[in-house]
């Protein structure tokens, strides 16, 4: 038998706000079990709001996927290496290029986007930012533990990877995890040490480990 379709509303999936309570996330992707590209949905609380932060597909955390934003609800403006582009709900954005630069700004309160994305040529990998945002919305919405199971997931999934690893520790270290936060922290330095020590500096995720004897950051 076919497995069976898996179907969500927008309104009945988790909404975490991750910036300063302007932007909310609804983790498509996670809460309906994709495995075969990445895609979520963003929606900001008032007009002028950012709708999707600066960024391009190249850092550490990025997958370099080609994205296709998809705006279902609202009106946004993008900007993509410089140039506007205005976006009525139902219009598609295609960025081919993971160099890109890109942003949007809602013109309505409530405007919502689903961003899909995936390399071309490549199985599909899930990001290795995604625990650490599930894992701080969490934090925020009251479930440590529920936060400490996600990252701890992603680390499972990919052990060697320098910024999951610093992820879980930051999401550990607000937890109360403090011993697990230093063996993630002092395993993303082995791989990684110029980029954690970079990610590191100023961090306040980690301030509650700063003052260990065994803080592994030492100048």
């Amino acid at each position: 038998m076919p497995q069976p379709p898996r179907v969500a509303r927008l309104a009945d999936l988790p909404a975490f706000p991750i910036v300063e309570d302007t932007i909310t996330w609804h983790p498509v992707r996670r809460e309906l079990g994709i495995s075969a590209f990445g895609i979520n949905a963003y929606t900001a609380a008032r007009a002028g709001d950012d709708l999707i932060e600066e960024h391009d597909e190249t850092g550490a955390g990025a997958g370099r996927h080609e994205e296709l934003y998809v705006v279902i609800a609202g009106a946004a403006t993008f900007t993509v290496d410089g140039a506007e582009v205005d976006a009525p709900a139902g219009t598609f954005v295609f960025l081919p290029d993971p160099r890109s630069r890109r942003a949007a700004v809602a013109v309505e309160a409530g405007t919502t986007a689903v961003a899909i994305g995936g390399t071309p040529g490549e199985p599909y990998v899930i990001s290795p930012w995604e625990a650490g945002f599930i894992g701080v919305a969490l934090l925020r919405t009251g479930d440590p533990e529920g936060a400490v199971a996600a990252v701890r997931e992603a680390v499972d999934e990919r052990p060697d990877h320098a910024l999951v690893l610093y992820n879980a520790a930051c999401v550990e270290a607000l937890a109360g995890r403090h011993d697990d936060a230093i063996a993630h922290l002092r395993r993303a330095l082995e791989l990684e040490p110029g980029r954690v020590r970079k990610w590191a500096a100023g961090d306040s995720d980690l301030d509650p480990l700063r003052d260990r004897e065994d803080w592994p950051l030492q100048s």
